[in-house]
């Protein structure tokens, strides 16, 4: 690490959250609605991992209607099927208990996020969350890690920005902070291709890693 760290920025699907079921659900839905075709799990979470741009790719110029009935089907329900990732819960206790702050930075609705957050019991573990609200760019624009940064007063060259996507990492260097990427849904190499300093198979491994780094 070129600077220490002093504050853990963390993704939520896909890097602390399974919380895929009712996304699958909602985007096959929408597809089936709008006459294409549906997608296996693994590529919606290629699709979800790519940020906003995606959704243009797949629907065109009806990107915003399809972006609003997505959401209509998915708030339908979307605390059934989800489930804290192995090492999540360990990892988020052991940094409370080292005092690092730890923030969500996240593509999922402000409320949401915050939503599933409080049903997984982890409001109290995270210092800040920051979620899509309109008038807020996603990743990979930078803004939400920035923000989340100016919340916690903390340079973000001194914070690691931990997640699955390739949003993640380009977010993350663009915000100047450092990308740990997950390798469920993308490589090695598509992780470091957008900006990934270190990437690892699965959380429990970032976890183990981040004990070599903050002592």
């Amino acid at each position: 690490m070129k600077h220490k760290i002093q504050a853990v920025l963390l993704d939520m699907d896909g890097t602390l959250v399974d919380a895929f079921a009712p996304i699958v659900r909602a985007m096959n839905q929408t597809l089936q609605e709008f006459g294409l075709e549906t997608m296996s799990e693994l590529d919606i979470r290629r699709h979800t991992g790519k940020g906003d741009c995606s959704m243009l790719s797949l629907f065109g110029r009806q990107k915003e209607e399809a972006g609003k009935r997505f959401l209509e089907i998915h708030d339908e329900d979307y605390f059934t099927g989800i489930f804290p990732l192995t090492g999540a819960n360990e990892l988020l206790t052991w940094l409370q208990d080292k005092h690092m702050p730890a923030a969500i930075v996240t593509s999922k609705g402000q409320y949401r996020a915050e939503e599933q957050l409080a049903h997984l019991g982890w409001s109290d573990k995270i210092h800040t969350v920051v979620g899509k609200l309109d008038g807020r760019a996603n990743k990979p624009d930078p803004e939400s890690l920035l923000i989340a940064c100016d919340t916690l007063q903390i340079n973000p060259e001194k914070t690691i920005m931990v997640g699955d996507g390739i949003a993640d990492m380009k977010a993350a260097k663009r915000a100047a902070s450092t990308g740990i990427g997950i390798t469920t849904s993308f490589s090695s190499s598509e992780l470091d291709e957008a900006g990934a300093t270190e990437t690892f198979p699965t959380l429990i491994e970032v976890y183990a890693w981040l004990k070599t780094q903050i002592h």
